[in-house]
């Protein structure tokens, strides 16, 4: 199958003239097609709101929203070729179509439906400089955050998302980065991009960002973020700022914590600043080769409205339990509970100030 989405794509690039073009030196077409990787991700659930809200939708959620509801997360297919060496060049593309992520992902300002995404598509070159300079350039996903939007390269260990990753941070940007490795502690990142989630930008400003990742031992993984720029419509002046803290640590094959942290303003008037803030921690233990229990606790505090839409502090707990059917599929089973200090749920259709949901999940890649 992989052979065959190969030799299509080679024929497309034939019949366009790119059979002139050198892809490499001392390589043919043919060679440079062989290079190309293929991989795919699939995510199914059901989700149940405790509440049974008239609306059908979980509230604060970000890809589980709908209510006694089994769904296709998402389908996605994966092209890329590694830019391997100094001096190499390379591409990823992400196809993505489903009922949860797209639908909420895709960057705005583009010509996706709903079901539709092209999550990234950038190209890669490594510059001879020192240890090599990665040069990205197109849509990639955030540096921001503890959480992944989940692929066949990584997910995150419980199903739903936190409300910081859904509420703090962006998804997605479209420019350029750069990331460079200094050694086996320091690397950095700097990004320069429309702004969030904008394959078309929306004012004169543009949006930059920063990543420190350090790794003093084996067991402790530190990333220092930033993103900061105009985010308005047709506004320069008003900057949306993030400071993202991610800490992960591994005492033991077994055991792992996750830390997640930010802290985020955005001028809103002459005088006036909206700030939110959140905490976030993840335990996981693998109980046995087969068998992890996830644990996840979060606070999140948006005093001015300005992220959820209502003046609130937020916070939940969620427990899901993972079993690996086989090296290509995980089945997570997991139960979430949310609540806020202001009437942001449904029961019914009555208001109130919690709701309780279960979720089964099955995920399989290659």
């Amino acid at each position: 199958m992989i052979k065959k989405i190969s030799l299509f794509f080679m024929s497309v690039c034939l019949v366009a003239g790119f059979s002139n073009t050198p892809v490499a030196s001392g390589e043919n077409a043919e060679e440079w097609f062989k290079k190309i990787e293929v991989n795919g991700f699939v995510s199914t659930a059901y989700t149940y709101n405790f509440n049974r809200p008239t609306n059908s939708t979980n509230a604060i959620r970000i890809f589980d929203t709908d209510d006694n509801a089994f769904k296709l997360d998402v389908a996605e297919l994966v092209f890329q070729k590694e830019a391997d060496g100094l001096g190499g060049t390379g591409f990823r593309i992400d196809l993505n179509y489903g009922f949860s992520l797209p639908a909420v992902e895709h960057s705005s300002g583009s010509a996706q439906s709903d079901d539709f995404d092209l999550q990234q598509a950038f190209v890669s070159y490594i510059a001879p400089i020192g240890n090599g300079l990665q040069i990205d350039f197109g849509k990639f996903i955030t540096h921001m955050g503890l959480e992944v939007i989940e692929g066949y390269d990584g997910w995150n260990y419980n199903y739903s998302r936190s409300i910081l990753f859904g509420w703090a941070i962006p998804f997605t940007h479209t420019g350029v980065r750069m990331s460079y490795g200094f050694n086996d502690v320091f690397s950095a990142m700097f990004m320069l991009a429309n702004g969030w989630d904008n394959v078309r930008e929306n004012n004169d400003g543009k949006t930059v960002g920063f990543q420190l990742g350090i790794n003093p031992i084996k067991e402790v993984s530190i990333l220092l973020n930033f993103v900061g720029g105009p985010e308005q419509n047709g506004r320069d002046q008003n900057w949306r700022n993030v400071f993202d803290t991610v800490i992960i640590f591994t005492p033991t094959d077994k055991l792992e914590f996750q830390f997640n942290s930010d802290w985020g303003t955005e001028d809103i008037g002459l005088r006036n600043n909206a700030e939110w803030w959140g905490l976030a921690g993840v335990l996981r233990y693998a109980c046995t080769d087969f068998f992890s229990l996830n644990f996840r606790a979060e606070f999140f505090s948006d005093n001015d409205g300005a992220r959820t839409g209502t003046p609130q502090d937020l916070w939940e707990f969620t427990i899901t339990p993972e079993v690996q059917v086989s090296s290509n599929m995980v089945f997570r089973m997991e139960y979430r509970h949310d609540d806020s200090n202001a009437n942001y749920f449904l029961d019914h259709a009555r208001p109130v100030s919690s709701q309780d949901t279960i979720s089964m999940n099955a995920m399989y890649f290659f």
